[in-house]
């Protein structure tokens, strides 16, 4: 009975000096400092993810059948302030033989004393055909709806921002070939082109559908085994405007532990009155 009592009591204490640890990371602002920590760790990598491409390399592999993961997290405080954060995440793949489709979701709801800060949601649909190994067919879907739009529309806009204020619902739907003109491991190059319907509401429940017309390329070329190049393109073209993305990138690997990339992405849309947007990014990693 004292061995019980005695067990029970270091567990209590053991508890007690955890809860005291966590106490004073919080009111002493280390979870803030870690916190921030890893926010700049996913944003590096996040740089560094926008170079890898699971289809570059030929017909991608994947599990058949249905895969996926999902996320949920929630937090609520109360006290001096009251606010509630929800973000819900998930990921599906379904293949089949020579056919992979996947959607993407993410909800995100914030409320802050009682009004709502947030109410996001994103859905993405992506299908692809495989006919060999360098011809292709795709099918690419997309909706963001924003419940907390403001209520206006085209007509309301500021002309150095935009209507996007004012964007209940942003959808597009585009369909086409692709076609893979280099394939080896030092060098791939994949274009794809398609036709595409672009739909926006606006707080004003406004709307207006176009024809647009989409083309896209990725290029990869390994300098050596530590270096490679990476350079998409992307190209929309509506009744409203031509919007090209490009975004360039070199990647150094200089040892195990020591990771770097150079990217230069430009965005260029021809109905804002500065057309052209440019961002220097350098990503650094270094594990020891």
């Amino acid at each position: 009975m004292k061995h019980v009592t005695l067990l029970a009591s270091v567990s209590a204490f053991g508890l007690m000096l955890a809860g005291a640890a966590a106490a004073q990371t919080e009111l002493t602002g280390i979870d803030t400092l870690n916190d921030r920590l890893d926010d700049i760790e996913e944003n590096v990598q996040d740089d560094f993810d926008r170079s890898e491409d699971e289809s570059r390399f030929g017909n991608p592999e994947f599990r058949p059948g249905l895969s996926g993961s999902a996320s949920l997290a929630y937090s609520g405080q109360t006290g001096n302030n009251e606010s509630q954060d929800l973000t819900i995440g998930a990921r599906l793949r379904y293949a089949q033989g020579n056919f992979v489709q996947s959607i993407g979701t993410a909800i995100e709801f914030s409320d802050d004393e009682g009004t709502s800060t947030t109410e996001d949601l994103f859905a993405v649909y992506d299908a692809n055909l495989y006919f060999n190994d360098s011809f292709y067919g795709f099918v690419l879907g997309r909706i963001e709806m924003d419940g907390l739009a403001e209520e206006g529309g085209l007509d309301d806009a500021d002309p150095l921002t935009g209507p996007e204020d004012f964007v209940r619902r942003d959808a597009f739907l585009g369909v086409g070939p692709g076609y893979r003109v280099f394939n080896t491991d030092q060098m791939t190059w994949r274009v794809q082109a398609g036709v595409g319907v672009s739909y926006l509401q606006y707080g004003d429940l406004m709307s207006e559908t176009e024809i647009g017309y989409i083309a896209s390329s990725r290029f990869y070329y390994a300098f050596n085994e530590n270096i490679f190049m990476t350079n998409d393109t992307d190209i929309l073209k509506s009744d409203s405007a031509l919007r090209v993305n490009n975004d360039l990138g070199v990647s150094f690997k200089m040892t195990d532990a020591f990771s770097t990339r150079v990217s230069y992405l430009t965005e260029y849309n021809d109905s804002r009155d500065i057309e052209t947007d440019s961002k220097l990014g350098v990503a650094l990693v270094y594990g020891f």
